[in-house]
């Protein structure tokens, strides 16, 4: 009988404290599927996905154990260093693969990313450049498609406008501010301590505030990722037509509306979800033009993958939190 890989799971979900049931340890090898196949994995990257999986959100108690883990670089059959794209898309499905309502993540109905090995649809695999290490491009399947879509995809924002940033240290908002910076748009960036206002402007933040301070004027887009603890003060940000747009609510999903603030200044209230395998291949390419390298905070082993689920519990972050493989 052959051992097992090494991988980060779920055993069990508690959505008040998810960090019982995580486990690093054996898992069994994944099962070959016709049109799949297995990625040794150098590098893996950590997502609040991974945290909400956790507590039971997505991953119902009759799929467990499973793996966790959306992002994930390495070596495909062949032998070439690709990027796992994340996004698994039904059966027969054809276009974007975001908008088809049975589409999954890596680690919600198929076995996640942390681990040894994964295996996935062969389709979802896009060449990693060697301009890239593997732990940089770990970082962009979830984080950083999802920023790049946001802007480019979703939010139209082009050179010249000006955008605000919720949030300046995570790794969306980390992706966000390079991506727009690199691209001609004046970013604005909120931070709630000294330390992650600094490297906002690191990253190419012009300006960076408190959260729901009062900002120097109203900005063309909001990039919101937060939620309930920011949405009042995105909606005020925002320039008659201007533009939110929302990927995700860590704080709480159920804010008040201020629908007479949309209509009246003809705000837009945008949704956008991870992005597309093309997407992901125009982003590796801009990446390389634009020499941009995604910002790493924590570089740990597989076996040490706890340390970093905790840290992201905790909200030390500055930037991903990546696992290393072999």
């Amino acid at each position: 009988m052959n051992r097992g890989v090494l991988a980060v799971y779920a055993d069990s979900v508690d959505p008040e404290n998810p960090l019982t049931g995580l486990v690093v340890g054996e898992r069994p090898e994944p099962l070959p599927r016709e049109g799949w196949v297995d990625v040794e994995v150098r590098a893996a990257a950590l997502n609040h996905h991974d945290l909400w999986s956790l507590r039971g959100v997505g991953l119902p108690a009759d799929r467990l154990p499973m793996t966790l883990g959306c992002d994930c670089a390495g070596i495909d059959p062949e032998g070439n260093p690709v990027v796992v794209h994340a996004v698994i898309a039904s059966e027969g499905w054809s276009g974007d693969e975001t908008l088809d309502p049975r589409r999954t993540l890596l680690s919600e109905l198929h076995q996640g990313a942390l681990a040894e090995r994964v295996t996935v649809p062969r389709a979802n695999l896009v060449p990693k450049p060697p301009q890239l290490s593997f732990e940089q491009a770990a970082c962009l399947p979830t984080a950083w498609l999802t920023a790049y879509r946001m802007l480019f995809v979703r939010g139209g924002v082009t050179p010249g406008q000006t955008i605000l940033v919720q949030g300046s240290s995570g790794g969306v908002a980390t992706a966000l501010i390079r991506l727009a910076a690199s691209a001609g748009v004046r970013v604005w960036a909120t931070g709630r301590t000294e330390e992650k206002r600094a490297l906002a402007r690191a990253l190419g933040a012009e300006a960076v505030f408190e959260p729901g301070a009062r900002l120097p004027e109203r900005v063309d887009a909001v990039m919101e990722t937060t939620g309930a603890a920011t949405w009042a003060h995105s909606l005020k940000a925002l320039r008659p037509g201007g533009t939110v747009v929302i990927s995700g609510a860590t704080s709480g999903g159920a804010p008040a509306a201020e629908l007479n603030r949309i209509f009246f200044l003809q705000l837009s209230v945008v949704g956008s979800t991870m992005g597309t395998r093309e997407e992901l291949k125009r982003l590796v390419r801009m990446l390389v033009q634009r020499g941009i390298e995604p910002e790493i905070g924590q570089v740990l082993p597989l076996s040490e993958a706890r340390a970093g689920f905790e840290a992201m519990l905790a909200g030390r972050t500055s930037g991903k939190i990546v696992f290393t493989v072999g």
